[in-house]
């Protein structure tokens, strides 16, 4: 088995290249999808959070409202930092499980871990390499702006309040090039699966 990271910025386009090295094979696991499941209603995580930030946090029906948690966090790197503190571990205990699970089913695997904060975490150590999509700053706030309808003092707090792309280039194995044409992206995801699965 390997296991790849993937990483990247907000709107980077991280989420595409994850879309293709699945489509073409690779196992995916997404700790966005794992960090929801861990906030789920009732969950440890759940209350943890909703200690943290109070229950303005919650929609009417008691879900954790991710848009008004991001108003907060991506404003207050303190509480940014407590947050992580309480749904990591999850993510990271429910990555091990998975690992596992395609371990036992499917032991020559390619496992691609997608973590926006793989760098931050500390996680990318545990990678056999680590792909990096990159772009420009003004393109991620180009993007949130077209695509999220953020106005553009919102996009860039955000894109400000994780590390620089051009910083997250340095840990890299593979850099992608998403600044420009997606296609071009895409034929750089696909050369790298068909080195990874040699």
């Amino acid at each position: 088995m390997k296991k790849i990271g993937l990483t990247g910025g907000i709107a980077s386009g991280k989420s595409t290249i994850s879309r293709v090295l699945g489509e073409m094979g690779a196992r995916i696991i997404d700790a966005d999808l794992l960090a929801r499941e861990a906030l789920m209603p009732g969950t440890e995580a759940y209350w943890a959070t909703v200690k943290l930030f109070g229950r303005r946090i919650l929609s009417s029906d008691g879900q954790i409202d991710r848009k008004a948690l991001g108003d907060i966090v991506f404003r207050n790197p303190g509480k940014r930092a407590g947050l992580e503190g309480v749904v990591h571990p999850e993510i990271f205990r429910r990555e091990a499980e998975i690992v596992g699970e395609i371990m036992r089913s499917e032991p020559d695997a390619l496992v691609i871990f997608d973590a926006a904060l793989l760098i931050e975490s500390g996680a990318w150590r545990r990678m056999d390499g680590l792909i990096v999509v990159w772009c420009r700053k003004e393109t991620q706030v180009e993007r949130l702006v077209r695509n999220c309808r953020l106005k553009p003092e919102e996009a860039v707090l955000r894109v400000e309040a994780q590390m620089p792309l051009d910083e997250k280039k340095k840990y890299a194995s593979w850099v992608i090039d998403n600044d420009g044409d997606a296609s071009l992206a895409i034929r750089q995801a696909r050369e790298i699966y068909n080195e990874l699965v040699k």
